[in-house]
């Protein structure tokens, strides 16, 4: 099992999330290469709508299950796309112990179903392990900053000892492990309201009301379309690296500036109204991504301002929002 994919060779995948935002794009993609995909999701925050057609094709089946309990699904598996968990901020202060039990036992489930069947394993980690860093841009080699017992520990304490423990079995069982720190990435199928900017944005600009900025906007994103995070995460599931590799879009802007751009294209009239920073928010946000240029041949290649006016047709003319 195992071994480089082969488009059209059969291959046997799994995706944990895979009915949320990411994993369903890259279900698609999947599919559309000639694999079968096998998604597990327990839809907290996933949702079926997401991969509907998908399994009407037939080369999809979904799973409902939550990846802390014992897996009922059937391999072999050749792949397997560990990119189950909640994301935002309001659910990791809601339920801190589920967050952590999802990177925690969760990770430690898929990690043995990969060891099982010989299957390339790749972790969905995140930007969120580097805190508020020092380092700028972030490098892979940058330890971080980060508060193990602030709000957002949860979750970015829970992404740093899912890459240790990946990396434990990389090292004591020799399975194939590979690791992407995802930074700022979006696109259609984002909940409007799962607290993340790009979609807070959109949603309060079409339903016309004042769009929510935090501290004085000046803080910094990089924001990275959903098609080609898709296009990064299959090339590294090719690759032979084990250790963890920046994927973003290295293009840093303000999180005022873009407010501004999706209130202009989504020809709002809505105000900007500022409210207080959230605890710990980075100030700062942008990959080195010269590991990925050089391992994958990899770059961002949507331009931000078209890949906004796809997102916010998507919540026009699906999220039923005026």
């Amino acid at each position: 099992m195992g071994g480089k994919w082969v488009k059209g060779d059969g291959v046997r995948v799994l995706v944990t999330g895979g009915a949320g935002f990411l994993g369903s794009h890259l279900a698609d993609r999947l599919v559309a290469d000639g694999h079968e995909v096998v998604l597990v999701d327990n839809l907290s925050t996933g949702r079926r709508r997401n991969v509907e057609r998908l399994l009407a094709g037939g080369r999809a089946t979904l799973v409902e299950a939550d990846v802390v309990d014992p897996l009922p699904v059937e391999g072999p598996f050749d792949q397997i796309f560990h990119l189950a968990s909640p994301v935002t901020i309001a659910h990791h202060a809601a339920r801190p112990i589920a967050t952590l039990r999802t990177a925690a036992e969760g990770t430690r489930r898929v990690l043995d179903l990969a060891a099982e069947w010989g299957a390339v394993f790749l972790l969905a980690s995140t930007s969120e392990v580097y805190g508020d860093p020092k380092v700028h841009p972030q490098v892979e080699s940058d330890v971080g900053h980060a508060d193990p017992v602030g709000v957002r520990s949860p979750y970015n304490e829970g992404k740093r000892f899912a890459e240790s423990l990946a990396v434990a079995y990389r090292r004591e069982r020799s399975l194939k492990v590979r690791i992407a720190r995802i930074f700022n990435t979006y696109g259609p199928r984002m909940r409007p309201d799962d607290g993340r900017v790009i979609p807070s944005f959109i949603a309060q600009s079409l339903a016309g009301k004042p769009v929510r900025v935090f501290g004085t906007g000046e803080q910094t994103r990089s924001f990275c379309y959903v098609s080609d995070m898709v296009e990064a995460l299959v090339r590294l599931a090719e690759t032979e690296y084990g250790d963890p590799v920046n994927l973003g879009n290295p293009q840093e802007v303000t999180v005022l500036e873009v407010a501004r751009e999706i209130l202009k294209l989504a020809g709002s009239s809505s105000r900007i109204e500022f409210g207080p920073l959230p605890e710990e928010d980075p100030a700062r946000r942008r990959p080195d991504i010269g590991l990925a240029r050089r391992l994958l041949g990899w770059e961002p290649t949507v331009p931000r301002q078209e890949g906004l006016r796809r997102t916010i047709d998507y919540f026009r003319n699906e999220e039923r929002i005026p």
